[in-house]
């Protein structure tokens, strides 16, 4: 793919994602499902906070409805709102505009089918076509010029979706969200007070520019400080567009993914309700994740990185729960993709039903040290072939046996080698990321 890596077209908003491009999303998408389905195409498109979301909506709408279709807008929603209404309120596609945890001067656009799952890759290919002019689309003309619909209703529906979903109360509980000031804004307090939980809430003002900066699941401190200072029973953090949720305990230690698929886990498999008795975590999950599973004897099944990839083991093999340490966890009896503010919700659910604390909850689970160094590389997708770079892996994994792991892998959306150990010891984990890291900057700068 030249345009889409694995979570949709992403970057710098303006100079690598441009309206130009949105526009000709939007003309394609328009024209592609008009054709295909023989009648005007339904579309609905939603957006996160970012400044630039609002230009990128204007561009995939003029694209839309110059192709005849009509476009039904969601506003600021979480992706997950998004993929939940195209469903229900039958649309023929999704499009979300988000770079999802990123900075806000990225931005992204994902696409979603009519069945709530991430585009086909064969209509991503003819619309990068369409993009590089190796292809033309007609314009719709007189009354087949497509309309554009204010959908604000949609958004209504995927909250009340959200508070149905949980069958208990939370009355007397005590909950912190850190909303990133993106999607969750204007969605995760509303589930809450619906439930009956007492909510305090941060980071919940976006301006356009202060998406993810210092706060949500990528910035976890100050909400942690927070859960302690104001003696809150869990907090939540989401990321720009809400569709990953990291957890903080009451006494302000943070609850990872890996973390989140061991406490739910255990608890669905101890009320028949984990299907197979079977977990899906990818490659990039803690080893600790791996030896909790096994002393609860549950099984899991890791899958590459994406939770495009952990959705399509669950969907293959009907699989309930999966998802990554990011806090991306999907629940497959309920959805087909990962929504942060539905994972808190299971959490609470966990921790209500059981009668325990967050921490006691999560007490089983011993996380091994775990080093992560991103190295920037411009010749990334050189790394299968560099023999020097796996060399050094080879001696990284000799030296720590069967008391540690090594992963190196490419991010799918950025320019970067990812370099991860995990060991016994914060020590020897680092020692055996510094030594790969090395390579790679000089063999992949």
């Amino acid at each position: 793919m030249k345009y889409f890596g694995t979570d949709g077209f992403r970057g710098e908003a303006g100079c690598v994602l441009t309206v130009e491009h949105a526009y000709k999303i939007g003309r394609f998408v328009g024209w592609y499902y008009g054709a295909r389905l023989e009648r005007r195409a339904r579309v609905i498109v939603g957006k996160d906070t970012r400044r630039s979301s609002y230009m990128l909506e204007s561009g995939i709408v003029a694209g839309l409805v110059a192709s005849g279709a009509d476009a039904y807008l969601l506003h600021v929603i979480p992706t997950p709102g998004v993929a939940y209404e195209t469903v229900d309120g039958r649309f023929d596609c999704g499009i979300m505009i988000s770079a999802s945890h990123n900075p806000y001067t990225d931005n992204g656009i994902k696409l979603v089918n009519g069945e709530g799952y991430k585009m086909d890759e064969d209509v991503l290919e003819r619309i990068e076509d369409y993009i590089d002019g190796n292809c033309e689309v007609p314009f719709a003309v007189g009354d087949a010029i497509g309309c554009t619909i204010d959908y604000m209703q949609g958004r209504n529906r995927y909250i009340a979706h959200l508070i149905a979903s949980a069958n208990f109360s939370l009355q007397g509980v005590r909950v912190g969200l850190d909303c990133a000031n993106g999607s969750a804004s204007s969605v995760a307090k509303p589930v809450f007070d619906a439930l009956g939980a007492e909510v305090h809430v941060i980071n919940s003002v976006p301006d356009g520019l202060n998406i993810n900066v210092d706060c949500g699941s990528t910035h976890m401190d100050r909400l942690r400080r927070f859960v302690v200072e104001q003696g809150l029973d869990a907090g939540f953090a989401y990321d720009g567009d809400a569709d990953r949720c990291l957890a903080v305990d009451e006494r302000g230690n943070v609850v990872d993914g890996d973390m989140i698929l061991y406490v739910c886990g255990t608890y669905l498999n101890k009320h028949g309700r984990l299907a197979g008795g079977t977990v899906v975590p990818t490659v990039m999950s803690n080893l600790g994740l791996f030896k909790a599973l096994d002393d609860a004897k549950l099984s899991f099944e890791v899958t590459a990185v994406g939770d495009k990839n952990v959705y399509a083991c669950m969907r293959e093999k009907g699989y309930s729960l999966g998802g990554e340490q990011s806090g991306h966890i999907i629940f497959g009896d309920i959805e087909c993709t990962g929504d942060g503010i539905m994972t808190s919700l299971r959490i609470m659910e966990v921790i209500r039903a059981e009668r325990e604390t967050l921490s006691a909850l999560c007490a089983p689970m011993k996380v091994y040290p775990q080093v992560l160094v991103n190295v920037r590389s411009e010749h990334k997708e050189d790394l299968d072939g560099c023999e020097a770079v796996w060399a050094a892996v080879r001696a990284a994994e000799e030296e720590l046996g069967d008391k540690g792991r090594v992963l190196v892998r490419t991010s799918g959306t950025e320019p970067l080698i990812r370099v991860m150990a995990e060991a016994e010891t914060e020590r020897a984990a680092q020692d055996a990321v510094d030594g790969i890291v090395s390579v790679v900057k000089r063999e992949l700068p």
